[in-house]
């Protein structure tokens, strides 16, 4: 994307924020982040890897990330060689530092000004298709039915996006609803490298199919810069995602990413153009969703100015349940509250 693109971007982006009510995000540069053997992380986040992109609080990344699998499972499922991405096929014959985890990440991009203690604000602008192709899969000892499939299968799925939707097989078509599965921030510098693969304080792998173009998502910052890394493309998911993959795919996907001094967060929150979104992240379901209902109590009493027994049962009429994944060793599970019950008060503002 260009510089000259910029000023169409902020006007629909200011457009967007004036229809929530919220104020209007800053403007800045423009810049695009590719994958190559550089500027990726294979399977990990870290506050020690060196950015691979500075940028400054209101600027904009249009950043392309790639299906996580390797060009041979791909073309043994029935994938051309020749629809296989070339910067695939470079990574993964020169990238060696890899794991725990095995998401290819695009990042870190670097937020001068973020601090630990600051929130990343990160507007998800647009996502679009990289590639006409998912996969999804399942493997031995993984996903949330491990006993009952002991073998591996592997599925090549079309995805028409002039139709909006993906061929999953003869008369059966799932519509298109990309979003990244994985979304954070380093981990604290003390921690070291942290595996991709469970969500946590830092964001990570949440796997919120509700993060699609238009949300905006809050990270609470935990090393300087903020080290914003993104990856685990998905054309769609449902709630659960519970053979361990979505339909994997490569995006591209634009941000906007603001420092906000004034905003402190212990764990990821996120809102929609209809819905307040809060989160919890544990090894266990119940203690995931305890968590997810008590940050959303909290949200209602720090920006609705409710008393905790209100926020508790507004909490309880009006908020909805949603399982985000039940597969990466921690459960992922968020609440969302309708802005709508709030129009007569202050019309859904943060």
């Amino acid at each position: 994307m260009s510089k000259a693109a910029l000023p169409a971007i902020v006007a629909a982006l200011c457009f967007a924020a004036a229809a929530r009510g919220a104020q209007k995000p800053p403007s800045g540069h423009v810049y695009t982040l590719n994958p190559t053997p550089k500027t990726v992380v294979w399977g990990y986040y870290s506050a020690h890897v060196p950015p691979v992109l500075r940028i400054h609080s209101g600027d904009v990344v249009q950043a392309h990330t790639l299906i996580t699998s390797s060009p041979t499972a791909l073309e043994r499922a029935g994938v051309p060689p020749s629809e296989v991405e070339p910067a695939l096929r470079e990574i993964f014959a020169q990238v060696k530092d890899r794991g725990p985890g095995g998401h290819i990440l695009d990042g870190p991009i670097y937020v001068d000004g973020a601090e630990p203690g600051d929130v990343l604000e990160v507007k998800i602008l647009k996502i679009r298709l990289a590639i006409p192709y998912a996969y999804n899969a399942f493997v031995p000892g993984k996903g949330f039915l491990p006993d009952d499939f002991p073998y591996a299968r592997m599925i090549i799925i079309p995805l028409d996006a002039r139709r909006g939707y993906a061929r999953f097989a003869p008369g059966i078509h799932v519509p298109i609803r990309p979003f990244f599965g994985s979304m954070g921030v380093a981990p604290p510098v003390m921690m070291g490298k942290i595996s991709s693969v469970p969500p946590w304080f830092h964001g990570g792998n949440m796997d919120d199919k509700e993060l699609v173009a238009g949300a905006t998502l809050y990270l609470p910052v935990q090393a300087p810069g903020a080290l914003f890394f993104v990856g685990d493309g998905h054309a769609g998911q449902g709630d659960g995602e519970v053979d361990i993959t979505a339909m994997e795919t490569s995006l591209i996907g634009t941000f906007q990413f603001i420092v906000r001094k004034h905003m402190h967060l212990l764990w990821p929150e996120a809102e929609t153009p209809t819905d307040y979104i809060s989160m919890g992240f544990s090894h266990s379901l119940r203690e995931a969703t305890k968590m997810a209902v008590r940050n959303m109590i909290r949200f209602l009493v720090t920006e609705k100015h409710l008393t905790r027994s209100r926020a508790y049962m507004l909490t309880s009429v009006a908020g909805n349940v949603r399982i985000n994944e039940l597969v990466d060793d921690r459960a992922g599970v968020h609440v969302m509250m309708p802005k709508s019950v709030f129009a007569g008060a202050d019309g859904g503002k943060r």
